[in-house]
């Protein structure tokens, strides 16, 4: 780390105290940016990268609801509106009791340049609560989203800020919060995306981030003259983001052999093929059941308990050509990227954001892995959300195949764009650079189109 980064870093990290996935977040990028502000110095003069690190807006706030027993409980809301100048801010909403202010700043600062990379015209922000939708009832949900929305519908709009979901906010809880919207201020518009099919959704969009992840990848083997065909794959999760990574690594001939949740991982060498995904699918978004409860079906797989005493995480010690984290930030240490390498893993696409810690990227690197950061390789859902608010602006909902051929170009775009650029700056084959001066470029130029504001 030179030593313009350790004083950039200190000075973000006095300001943003105890925000340690902000702080990784910033430093990650920060780290990409040296050789841009040598050609570009009005970037350094206009203090571009001061302003960026700064959010443009944020909002925290009370969420009160009243449980099925008549409890009284308190919740805190967040929505961090981080960077416009591309377009209305534009990033998920999290549920889940992790969630802290430093948690949706590194996701809101992630997303601006993630979303950048898809040359779509919307900005960056994140947003979320501290609430756990896991065991409550659909009332009680319901009354929590009514609360989260009766203070965020002040601060968002079609042309404001379109918040999406993410952990914990699936077309359940859009919905819940899209009603209360709609109820508060008299108006139907393109606010949240997500939304079901019958009032505004897009076709696509559940499947958008594990496509999108997919075929990220199969543009990385693609610089290898290589195809998912036969490649054992390691995934992570069990929701959204894994389902349908799975169900594209099926169609493009791959094997998904591993998927998890916080209770455990199971291991299915036979590969998990389309039946057993319907499974899963009925499992956890239907009867909202754990992973432990394929084995019983399925009785060739092996369960694994997380064993939380331990640092690694086993399922990254599973051989496989193809590693798809699509659970959760930090969830590959160090020790766990040495297991992939080791074990013959050498094409990584994170479906989730931020899920390989600093000292994990470097061992990608170094190895000359195909690593495709999270910010490139998970866009695939926020540039579904663009598509999704462009049908709601026309009045028009595209065809199934429409919209998968938009997401795919998108994609193939945004491989392209880290994969030029990474080669301008002299770091061939570095998809973190890439994408981070990709993005970058791109946000930092409105910036100073703009001025000073």
């Amino acid at each position: 780390m030179s030593v313009w980064v350790q004083d950039f870093m200190a000075g973000v990290q006095g300001k943003n105290a105890a925000e340690s996935e902000f702080h990784q977040a910033v430093e990650e990028v920060i780290e990409s940016l040296e050789p841009v502000l040598d050609r570009h110095p009005e970037y350094r003069k206009s203090k571009v990268l001061e302003r960026i690190v700064e959010p443009e807006r944020v909002v925290m706030f009370r969420v009160p609801w009243v449980d099925d027993q008549g409890d009284v409980q308190v919740n805190r809301g967040f929505r961090v509106e981080f960077n416009s100048a591309l377009g209305p801010y534009k990033g998920g909403l999290r549920f889940h009791p992790s969630v802290n202010l430093g948690i949706i700043k590194f996701l809101g600062f992630e997303q601006i340049f993630k979303n950048a990379l898809t040359m779509t015209p919307i900005g960056g922000g994140k947003g979320g609560s501290d609430f756990d939708p896991k065991g409550k009832s659909d009332l009680e949900v319901m009354r929590f989203c009514q609360s989260f929305m009766s203070e965020l519908f002040r601060h968002i709009g079609a042309d404001t800020d379109v918040p999406a979901g993410d952990i914990g906010v699936g077309g359940r809880e859009i919905g819940f919060m899209f009603g209360q919207y709609k109820k508060l201020v008299n108006r139907f518009e393109g606010v949240l995306t997500g939304k079901g099919l019958a009032w505004g959704g897009s076709l696509i969009r559940p499947e958008a981030t594990g496509y999108g992840q997919i075929y990220f990848a199969a543009e990385m083997l693609g610089t290898r003259g290589e195809t998912f065909e036969g490649k054992r794959c390691v995934v992570s999760g069990s929701g959204n983001v894994a389902q349908f990574a799975t169900e594209k690594v099926i169609e493009l001939g791959g094997k998904v052999i591993t998927l998890s949740d916080s209770g455990g991982w199971i291991l299915d060498e036979e590969g998990i093929d389309r039946d057993k995904l319907e499974f899963v699918m009925d499992l956890k978004n239907a009867r909202r059941g754990r992973i432990h409860e394929y084995v019983e079906k399925y009785p060739s797989a092996v369960y694994h308990e997380t064993d939380r005493s331990r640092e690694d995480n086993p399922i990254w010690d599973v051989p496989c050509e193809v590693a798809l984290p699509s659970a959760t930030q930090n969830e590959i240490c160090e020790k766990d990227a040495q297991n992939l390498v080791k074990n013959g893993c050498y094409c990584i696409s994170e479906g989730a954001n931020m899920p390989s810690t600093p000292e994990a990227v470097s061992v990608f690197l170094e190895a000359k892995s195909l690593y495709g950061p999270g910010k490139a390789a998970n866009a695939g859902g926020v540039a579904t959300s663009a598509l999704e608010m462009s049908q709601n602006s026309m009045r028009e909902a595209w065809s199934r195949e429409e919209v998968d051929r938009r997401l795919k170009g998108i994609m193939v775009n945004i491989h392209k764009i880290c994969f030029e650029t990474a080669e301008a700056y002299g770091t061939p084959g570095n998809y973190v650079n890439g994408a981070n001066i990709g993005g970058f470029l791109r946000v930092a130029g409105a910036m100073t189109d703009q001025g000073v504001v």
